[in-house]
């Protein structure tokens, strides 16, 4: 014989109110461009070099995050990469994952009374250079993960097949990208003119930003 219990309405309710609660916060765990923007994230003043010395040293491929910790002079300090976790984008996740790896790689600056040293995340991915939300659950973990170890929020930099972005910037390239090959470091350092954004994706991130 079998036993068994229906689940009543007040048990139902209650796990739709929770599963609503979680969506909410999921939504609210995300920065638009326009949010990133007013956040006042300093700009890089190479970009290409910098992406181009993340490219080299970590060779990511789709689903690749790069976290790196800049001094005040934009020299690299610290960086780490890992991959994504194959789950639903939340800032939250994208948070703590960021800042175990920032805890591995570099001390904390908590004690200081301003950041001296700056991160900057470099996610490689899927798809074209418009903002998505998982972009959005990125910029939220990076700028939350950076309060908790004591570093200034830098930029958010996408690599995919058709070159790299600053988002929020109207700066990037098309290479390195997702498919090319890593070049040598001193060649990395070397190059360092950036290329405008094409036009199609500064107009995408501008109508996002206007919604």
């Amino acid at each position: 014989m079998t036993f068994g219990f229906a689940p009543t309405a007040a048990l139902t309710n209650s796990s739709t109110s929770l599963s609503a609660a979680d969506s909410v916060n999921h939504l609210g765990r995300m920065l638009e461009p326009s949010e990133w923007a007013a956040a006042g994230i300093p700009l890089l003043r190479n970009p290409r070099e910098v992406v181009s010395g993340l490219h080299s040293r970590h060779s990511p491929s789709p689903s690749t995050a790069v976290v790196a910790v800049l001094d005040h002079e934009e020299r690299l300090t610290a960086s780490a990469s890992f991959a994504r976790r194959a789950a639903p984008a939340d800032g939250w996740d994208f948070r703590n994952a960021l800042l175990a790896h920032l805890r591995r790689v570099i001390p904390h600056d908590l004690r200081r009374r301003t950041p001296v040293r700056t991160a900057v995340l470099l996610y490689c991915r899927e798809g074209d250079e418009r903002w998505t939300e998982e972009d959005g659950a990125w910029m939220w973990g990076l700028r939350d993960a950076c309060t908790l170890h004591g570093l200034r929020c830098g930029a958010y930099i996408t690599l995919t097949r058709g070159g790299w972005q600053v988002l929020g910037e109207g700066r990037g390239g098309r290479r390195p990208n997702s498919l090319s090959r890593p070049a040598d470091l001193a060649d990395a350092a070397a190059d360092s003119v950036s290329a405008p954004l094409r036009s199609g994706a500064a107009a995408a991130l501008r109508r996002v930003a206007a919604r």
